[in-house]
């Protein structure tokens, strides 16, 4: 962590000092607060200070995220932060964040997933309406390949252009012009700005399935820093956990990110993780979808206390049960393994090579 940094308390006591880093947007804000609230009820000793900065996402806001080209376009400047001791971790959306990350750095806590799906956001003027009763050749705002992909497919009555923005931007796009009658954003984040009365309609797995990592937050941090893994372990949720790193081994398989459109739908049931993939072409006319199923059953794997430090797709959980992760990250493989069998990489080579051409 950085050169100690030490305060005195009232009492005369010494507090450790823990620096956050963070996107300077006001929801990126929301979420590191939500995180460092629970960490002062769980560790009242230390100090907490944040660290807020703008990365190279948000200050590209005219042209397509799938056409930046940048793998780590929200996540880049903080990790040089963290590299550089001037913070201690860092929270993310750990949709953002690449399924391979940087030497040196991991994810050491992964909290309680909020709702993954995504959401439509309606005009005023639409007020009432669902994505299937819009008129025809209305304008859906959303920068997501695989977004259009699905509700291209989906919904062929509509089209789809680029938005780009924070949230607060997006809406204010929305309503002060009468450009798009809806656009789609993650139902997560609408909820953690406290703006639920804005959703109009949340998308089934049927309609449109979500990105990896989706509705969930990663604590990212120095992997050689043991005492911070070791404190922020409690933060993991470990049903978040299992279905995220199923996920991400996914994606990672593809060789996908957000230049393709890929996605997922997992649950956790009765002891068994299930995971549903998709890959697309553009504009969803051609796609694979497939499921499948493992056991996560943790007291069959783990009698014994687990407290183990492997990094499984970036997400180092320590005293969740090395075999129910192990079991997560072989499913995502495998489901990958047999999309891929049946022609996912020509799908996606096809999907890059068009959008690399727009």
């Amino acid at each position: 962590m950085t050169e100690e940094a030490n305060s005195a308390n009232g009492d005369g006591k010494v507090s450790r000092l823990i620096r956050i880093g963070t996107r300077k947007s006001q929801l990126a804000r929301i979420q590191t607060d939500s995180v460092a609230e629970k960490l002062r009820e769980l560790h009242p000793d230390i100090l907490l200070e944040i660290v807020a900065m703008s990365t190279i996402g948000d200050k590209i806001l005219d042209t397509a995220l799938s056409k930046i080209g940048e793998k780590s376009l929200f996540t880049k400047e903080l990790e040089t932060a963290l590299e550089k001791n001037m913070v201690d971790l860092v929270v993310h959306s750990l949709k953002d964040l690449p399924t391979t990350l940087p030497a040196g750095f991991t994810i050491a806590a992964v909290l309680k997933r909020e709702n993954p799906h995504d959401a439509v956001v309606l005009h005023p003027k639409h007020a009432g309406k669902t994505l299937e009763s819009l008129p025809d050749k209305s304008v859906i705002g959303t920068s997501s390949l695989r977004r259009t992909a699905q509700l291209k497919r989906r919904f062929p009555h509509l089209e789809f252009k680029d938005i780009r923005g924070n949230l607060n931007t997006r809406l204010k796009k929305l309503d002060d012009k009468e450009d798009f009658a809806a656009i789609i954003l993650a139902a997560a984040g609408l909820k953690r700005m406290g703006w639920e009365n804005r959703i109009s309609q949340i998308l089934e797995p049927d309609d449109c399935m979500y990105a990896v990592g989706q509705g969930a937050l990663a604590v990212e941090v120095r992997a050689k820093d043991t005492d911070i893994l070791e404190m922020l372990s409690v933060l993991n949720d470990t049903d978040t956990v299992l279905r995220c790193i199923a996920e991400r081994a996914f994606l990672k398989r593809l060789e996908g990110g957000c230049s393709v459109p890929v996605a997922v739908h997992t649950q956790v049931k009765d002891s068994q993780l299930y995971l549903t993939g998709a890959v697309y072409s553009l504009d969803g006319s051609d796609f694979l979808k497939d499921t499948m199923q493992t056991s996560v059953a943790d007291t069959l794997q783990c009698p014994d206390e687990v407290d183990e430090q492997v990094q499984r797709v970036g997400v180092t959980a320590i005293k969740i049960c090395g075999g129910s992760q192990a079991n997560a990250e072989r499913l995502g493989v495998d489901l990958a393994n047999l999309l891929l069998s049946k022609g996912a990489k020509e799908i996606l080579t096809v999907a890059r090579q068009l959008n690399d051409a727009r």
